[in-house]
């Protein structure tokens, strides 16, 4: 008895309800006639959005990329010279061929490839001859294009520039995509 008298009286607000808004269908859109628009609010400056007088760049490697950074230039009788980003080192010993990318903040090498790596050295006939030069060459340029170091000093010992195995070492950075010399420092007058 009670739940007839319930559906009844849900029935006559539903007819009423429709009856307003004749134009909607009899489904379940009956509540959306009931609500009215909202106004968009104004937007307002959050804290997040607010631009900051002084910036601060987290990224020195922005700075590298526009050649802005500070070089470190060094002493003038030293050498090789400091004033560079990244730096080259190549040595060929008896035994093995190693290449190391190194940053002027940090002596420890940043990217580094030898034949002592079991992955080169399997592929090679020998650890020591120009194809190994250039095995290494192809496989640093990769690693220097992964970790997006794509210009370096490079400065080979005068004596050893003219070698095979240099010269291999150097086309295949080149071919892979690496410039072998960085932008002079631009200074910016303030």
């Amino acid at each position: 008895m009670f739940l007839n008298e319930v559906s009844r009286s849900v029935r006559v607000l539903l007819g009423q309800i429709q009856r307003r808004c004749p134009a909607l269908p009899a489904n379940n859109t009956a509540a959306r006639c009931m609500s009215q628009a909202g106004t968009d609010p104004e937007p307002t400056p959050d804290e997040n959005e607010v631009v900051s007088p002084t910036f601060v760049n987290r990224n020195p490697r922005n700075l590298e990329q526009m050649a802005l950074a500070v070089k470190d230039r060094g002493w003038k009788t030293t050498w090789p010279h400091r004033e560079f980003y990244h730096r080259l080192m190549f040595s060929r010993t008896q035994h093995h061929v190693t290449a190391q990318v190194f940053s002027s903040s940090s002596p420890v090498p940043v990217l580094s490839c030898s034949t002592k790596e079991w992955a080169l050295k399997k592929e090679l006939p020998s650890t020591n001859c120009v194809a190994a030069c250039q095995a290494v060459g192809e496989v640093l340029a990769q690693r220097c294009q992964q970790a997006g170091i794509t210009r370096m000093v490079y400065r080979a010992i005068p004596w050893t520039y003219r070698s095979d195995s240099v010269q291999a070492f150097r086309s295949a950075m080149k071919e892979g995509g690496i410039v072998l010399s960085e932008p002079r420092r631009k200074y910016i007058g303030t």
